[in-house]
């Protein structure tokens, strides 16, 4: 039997972690939610997460200032940015630290659901 996936959403915006949590758990998927980066921060030193979709702007830590930690403690974990405001030099930068893949708001659920499952694939694939 397949282990279920891990997801971390962090987003300012409420109700875009309610629409996916409630998304998710449908498809099986175990998910956690954050409204502050810093309170998303302290949980993945507790728990291990196969992949975060985090938004970019937020209050406190940036999603690019998540990323970085992340890649920087050597998580397993991918990580997915979501935005509404989207830039070509974000973008790059997104990319440079590793991020798995960056989209912009709106977004179809259905997009990032088929990204997550990707992002897991490949944070299962190197953590063994």
């Amino acid at each position: 039997m397949r282990e279920q996936i891990k997801v971390l959403v962090l987003d300012d915006e409420s109700i875009v972690c309610e629409r996916l949590q409630d998304f998710f758990e449908k498809k099986g998927i175990y998910v956690e939610t954050f409204n502050e980066s810093k309170k998303a921060l302290e949980r993945l030193k507790e728990k291990a997460f196969d992949v975060i979709v985090t938004d970019l702007k937020m209050q406190g830590p940036t999603g690019i200032d998540v990323l970085v930690a992340v890649k920087k403690e050597s998580y397993k974990s991918e990580v997915i940015i979501i935005t509404g405001y989207g830039s070509f030099e974000t973008f790059r930068e997104a990319e440079y630290v590793g991020a798995f893949d960056f989209i912009s708001k709106p977004f179809q659920i259905s997009e990032i659901y088929n990204l997550v499952k990707k992002a897991a694939s490949k944070a299962r694939r190197h953590s063994k």
